[in-house]
């Protein structure tokens, strides 16, 4: 099982190269008479990714099976991570980028790092209302915005 998900990584990697390699041509990856080209990074980058990634593969294939690429018990953590995030990232489109990660933040400390209440309402809010003063009053940088933003006129 590991040398399969070896395997579909390297298969994914090996993708997302040939799609950096061959924008990267079609955006010109050589030198010109002011210095590289818009391409010519990315192509490299690329390239190295595809390298990096037939090693991966030779490896995975060179190990043979194993043992299975992850536990029950190796997995909760990481779906401890991933399930808040993937709310919060669809919270973020209907509720805006500060309250989704208010309650993120609320739920994740809360749930996950077992903290009193008084510390997980003051994070909570004391993080997203300093990133709010960072990006929309510093920066002048506009994030998704909810209803919440909208009532209060921003």
């Amino acid at each position: 099982m590991t040398r399969t998900a070896d395997l579909a990584t390297a298969a994914l990697l090996l993708l997302i190269g040939l799609i950096a390699v061959v924008d990267s041509l079609r955006l010109g990856a050589g030198w010109g008479s002011d210095g590289p080209k818009s391409g010519f990074f990315p192509f490299w980058l690329g390239t190295l990714l595809l390298v990096v990634t037939v090693v991966i593969a030779v490896q995975a294939w060179r190990r043979g099976p194993g043992k299975p690429f992850v536990t029950r018990e190796q997995l909760r953590p990481v779906m401890q991570v991933l399930w808040p995030a993937v709310a919060m990232v669809a919270l973020t489109a209907v509720i805006g980028l500060y309250v989704a990660s208010a309650l993120y933040l609320a739920f994740y400390m809360r749930w996950v790092g077992r903290h009193r209440w008084l510390t997980v309402v003051l994070i909570s809010i004391g993080i997203p209302v300093v990133t709010f003063l960072v990006f929309e009053q510093w920066f002048l940088v506009p994030m998704p915005k909810g209803p919440l933003e909208t009532w209060l006129g921003y």
